[in-house]
């Protein structure tokens, strides 16, 4: 019997599907703007574990599309903020948070063990980062990203990862415009945690190897292979 925390889950999942769900551990890097919804919903559908790592603190200047951010905690770490919502929600839910941002020395001991990385990061380095670390443990990537009214979402397996991040971001690429509305991460987190459950259910995905972009100003979408 399935507990009413999670009745509402059944019917758009098995209660099989959801058996499955809750032995799985999802790794997510950042906390931030794409973070701090993406947890939400890991939280809210009863995943396992979540292990989500970011080094950095909240700033007034998230406060416009942070779910996580609010006037009080201004200047604490993002990621005790998501213990805190984490336990809040979902006690059940075995939450760990490390402080610290990824790099080229943490990254492979820190995904280690998941069955799904998450992409909620925002500089170009830290992604290849990630992929590459990905490629190395040979875990999926759901990779994200927003601009103002844009985004885009792909699903990435671990031999195609670093190359469609190649494609993303060529080497001159750099992040000039960082505009974003409150909509937009609220947008693209529910892609990606869509697609982190389709995934782990071991559901076929159109977002395999290919790019989701949606601009939300002008309501167009188009898919676009990266492999």
């Amino acid at each position: 019997m399935v507990e009413a925390r999670y009745s509402r889950n059944i019917g758009a999942v098995t209660e099989e599907e959801f058996s499955l769900l809750r032995t799985r551990r999802v790794f997510l890097a950042g906390c931030g703007g794409l973070g701090g919804n993406i947890l939400a919903h890991l939280l809210r559908i009863g995943l396992g574990a979540v292990t989500a790592v970011d080094g950095d603190v909240f700033e007034v200047s998230n406060l416009n599309r942070q779910l996580l951010s609010s006037v009080p905690v201004l200047g604490r770490s993002k990621v005790e903020e998501a213990a805190a919502y984490a336990a809040a929600v979902n006690p059940d839910v075995a939450f760990t948070g490390y402080a610290v941002f990824l790099d080229e020395s943490n990254a492979a001991s820190l995904i280690r063990g998941h069955d799904l990385v998450i992409d909620a990061l925002d500089n170009i380095a830290s992604r290849r980062i990630l992929a590459a670390a990905c490629r190395e443990a040979e875990i999926p990537l759901i990779y994200g990203a927003i601009r103002g009214w844009t985004a885009q979402v792909s699903v990435l397996m671990p031999e195609t990862a670093p190359r469609a991040l190649d494609l993303l971001y060529p080497e001159t690429a750099r992040l000039t415009d960082k505009s974003c509305l409150s909509f937009t991460p609220a947008l693209c987190a529910s892609l990606e945690a869509a697609e982190a459950v389709k995934l782990l259910l071991g559901k076929p995905s159109e977002l395999d190897g290919q790019l989701l972009f949606v601009d939300l100003l002008s309501n167009e979408q188009e898919l676009i292979p990266l492999v």
